[in-house]
């Protein structure tokens, strides 16, 4: 979804959305599980920010599709190649991977945000992408920002109390 705030373009990502964009743009989305990768161009003031649900899809590949980690790193790579920026120079941070349900797992089984999160950060090292910055795990879902401009990511981290939830701001 994009709208327009007096001179940034918003964007806001959906589960299996990404975007690129120049310094006009700033990304938001909201994160429970999910993983957002942010990529960032100091000099050119490009960016890139991904919404994956899974780290892959476990399926034969016949397009490339923004729901999982792999292929949301493929399209934003390609997207950012296209605008002129190599992938090892750019900046990272990722985000996400919360426990949206702590207690009704068991403890045996690796936690679908955890394992997004540690999918993220072996995507980064296979493309050598420099990770500057993360926010990953806990209990809770996260609100995240990204300004292209400034290369600046805000995350704040909401986890959930008896009955409501507790803003815990970053």
């Amino acid at each position: 979804m994009l709208t327009r705030t007096s001179s940034k373009v918003e964007v806001f990502l959906q589960p299996g959305d990404y975007f690129v964009g120049d310094a006009s743009c700033r990304m938001r989305t909201l994160l429970g599980s999910c993983v957002s990768i942010t990529l960032w161009h100091p000099g050119l003031r490009v960016g890139a920010m991904s919404h994956f649900i899974l780290a892959n899809g476990g399926r034969p590949r016949t397009s490339l599709d923004g729901r999982y980690g792999e292929d949301a790193m493929a399209l934003m790579l390609r997207d950012l190649k296209r605008a002129g920026v190599e992938a090892e120079q750019c900046h990272a941070k990722i985000f996400g991977g919360g426990d949206m349900f702590p207690g009704q797992t068991r403890n045996d089984v690796l936690k679908i945000g955890e394992r997004n999160g540690e999918a993220a950060r072996v995507l980064l090292r296979a493309h050598k992408i420099k990770l500057v910055s993360e926010s990953l795990f806990g209990v809770g879902h996260r609100q995240i920002v990204f300004d292209v401009s400034t290369g600046h990511v805000w995350a704040r981290q909401v986890r959930p109390v008896d009955g409501g939830i507790r803003d815990n701001r970053n």
